[in-house]
């Protein structure tokens, strides 16, 4: 096990082979092979249509350099840990995102995320160091100060209107986290981007590159202000902002037909009746009779007066019949105008309305909307600047997943994208899912969330996630109640073998004496246990049993058939490992004092019994 995160050049290389197997010679990407193999669809010309920045192969750099950190599970800040499939990350976004590639590959539904909108005022962490070594980033990333929070005057800083790569370091953040995030995405998964008009067009531009113009769904033009400010400074005033949709692939999307409808809207509710005192509630209707140009069955309909009418209905006599049984057919005009299908308040409420690219104030809510529900959760004290809507971020999330689906949220905020989750789940009685990633980034001694206890952004949103799921599972009591587990990034458990570091025959000898033992002296079972877990590909929501066997303690992952051992280990606890019939058993190399033979005997053991056997 080599410890790093997935390789992303070798994932775009093999997926590349499958596709074009014959652009490959000895394994190498042959380019005049290629340019052969798509004839005239290669452009030769420097002069084409693209985005360019400084910096732009840098930010590639960054992406595709592996991180070996992992994420340790915190127990005691989760809420219900056994009971939920919800996670809450706190750590460096991007480094967060290389290490969930191999747990959720292709398995997020919906991505919502709230970037910063590079006003030249909001902090992020972009590498604009362009000439600095790898070992000089991996010292960069790690900056802190005295009490472990990350340094603005380090790698999280201000991208300042002054600088003169002012649109390229946002361009320069964004790409390799956009990109790894259509990685996790399902292939009828959606993202949803909110922005304002400073970047909306270079967003535009990156989308189209790293998903495809195809692949563009809309932009959702979003009023987050219900009323009107009166800026005789500017000619214009800003109301709205925007939120770019696109999908990872359009066509898989139709195919699928997961389109889900939004909420309808007070004034399409309003057109709803029920003059009859139908049981069924509420109603509209629409003609039976088939409208001009359109085909449909041929009968005879006798209306409640005795009128007969011999027309083209919009469905056949059977399906009728049974419509006027149930009440579901009216006949306006005191019974003697044409019959009219019942369409339900109840029913239309459940599916929804199609949605469309303007969101106005009354239907998804505003920027003040979300603030009153923060202040709310924090006994009235302002926590967060601009917080979007639950309604909103609920509204995205029903036109875009089903009641089981997975919900990503890397710029997690104040933590309204799981708020809404929370929302949904208990007013639809679903069970959908969130990941919410979140940077401890210090928050100003100035602030109010300073004045309240709070020490980083990060605390903020965990304690939003807890105060909401304690109040959901106040009132509805559920038997599968609202929570999270909650995980930090960090350092990875395990010694990494620094072959770039090796300039004498002393740094050799210094680094075989490191690596007598591969785990760290500070590491602990159960956290390099979870490590090998999520390196193999364990989702964070698995359930995790501890195992003991004549004394020795073993990790079993059962939703991935994986046991790891990090403490010891016999010949008869690997055969009591061998009857659960795991697909994976991993061991420390330590846990067998250095006995080749005790070694070799266990190894030839889960082997003949067709388990694969590794070890650190």
């Amino acid at each position: 096990m080599d410890g790093k995160s997935l390789n992303v050049t070798g994932d775009l290389i093999a997926k590349l082979k499958d596709i074009i197997p014959g652009a490959f010679t000895e394994d190498k990407l042959n380019i005049d092979q290629l340019k052969q193999l798509l004839g005239e669809n290669i452009n030769p010309d420097n002069e084409r249509y693209q985005l360019n920045w400084a910096g732009k192969s840098e930010a590639f750099r960054v992406l595709q350099m592996p991180t070996t950190a992992t994420l340790a599970p915190d127990i005691n800040a989760s809420v219900n840990w056994d009971n939920t499939g919800n996670i809450f990350i706190e750590g460096e976004n991007l480094e967060v995102l290389k290490v969930l590639q191999k747990s959720y590959y292709g398995k997020i539904k919906a991505i919502c995320i709230d970037p910063p909108y590079n006003t030249g005022s909001d902090s992020f962490i972009y590498p604009d160091k362009f000439s600095e070594t790898k070992e000089e980033y991996f010292r960069r990333i790690k900056e802190k100060d005295e009490e472990g929070f990350m340094m603005k005057e380090g790698l999280f800083r201000p991208n300042k209107k002054e600088n003169g790569q002012f649109h390229s370091n946002w361009l320069s953040m964004m790409l390799p986290r956009l990109f790894l995030a259509k990685n996790l995405l399902s292939d009828d998964g959606i993202i949803f981007i909110s922005i304002d008009d400073n970047e909306l067009a270079n967003l535009k531009l990156l989308m189209d590159e790293i998903f495809g113009e195809e692949n563009k769904e809309a932009i959702i033009t979003w009023r987050r202000r219900h009323n009107q400010p009166n800026d005789k400074s500017k000619m214009i005033s800003k109301v709205a902002e925007y939120i770019v949709v696109y999908a990872k692939n359009s066509e898989t999307l139709k195919k699928k037909n997961t389109f889900y409808g939004i909420p309808l809207s007070e004034t399409r509710q309003g057109s709803y009746s029920n003059p009859d005192k139908d049981p069924l509630g509420p109603w509209d209707s629409k003609p039976w009779k088939a409208g001009s140009g359109q085909t449909g069955s041929k009968y005879t309909i006798t209306t409640p007066t005795g009128k007969v009418l011999n027309e083209e209905w919009m469905g056949a006599e059977s399906t009728y019949q049974q419509l006027l049984a149930e009440g579901k057919i009216y006949f306006p005009s005191g019974g003697d105008g044409w019959p009219r299908k019942k369409f339900y308040l109840g029913d239309r409420m459940e599916e929804g309305q199609s949605a469309h690219n303007f969101w106005g104030h009354q239907e998804f809510g505003s920027n003040q909307e979300g603030s009153a529900e923060l202040t709310e959760i924090f006994n009235g004290k302002n926590v967060f600047d601009n917080p979007k809507p639950t309604r909103l971020l609920k509204a995205l999330i029903k036109i875009s997943t089903s009641k089981d689906d997975l919900i990503l949220d890397f710029f997690g905020g104040s933590g309204s994208t799981a708020h809404a989750v929370y929302e949904l789940n208990k007013e639809e009685g679903s069970n959908r899912k969130f990941i919410l990633v979140q940077l401890p980034e210090k928050i100003d001694a100035s602030d109010e969330a300073y004045k309240l206890g709070f020490k980083t952004i990060a605390e903020v949103t965990q304690t939003r996630l807890s105060k909401v799921a304690q109040s959901i599972n106040e009132q509805t009591g559920t038997q599968a109640p609202a929570g999270f587990r909650c995980f930090r990034l960090s350092d990875s458990n395990f010694k990494i073998w620094r072959g770039d570091f090796l300039k004498s025959e002393a740094d050799i000898v210094e680094q075989l004496r490191m690596f007598d033992t591969v785990e760290k002296d500070t590491a602990a079972g159960e956290k390099m246990a979870w490590e090998i877990a999520i390196k193999h590909g364990v989702p964070l929501s698995s359930a995790i049993n501890v195992l003991t066997f004549n004394g020795d303690h073993f990790y079993h992952f059962p939703e991935k058939k994986l046991v790891a051992g990090t403490d010891a280990i016999s010949i008869s606890s690997a055969k009591e490992i061998i009857k659960m019939k795991p697909g994976t058993v991993v061991f420390l190399d330590s846990i067998f004092k250095k006995s080749d033979q005790d070694k070799t005997n266990i190894q030839l053991l889960f082997e003949d019994a067709g388990i694969i056997f590794h070890t650190i």
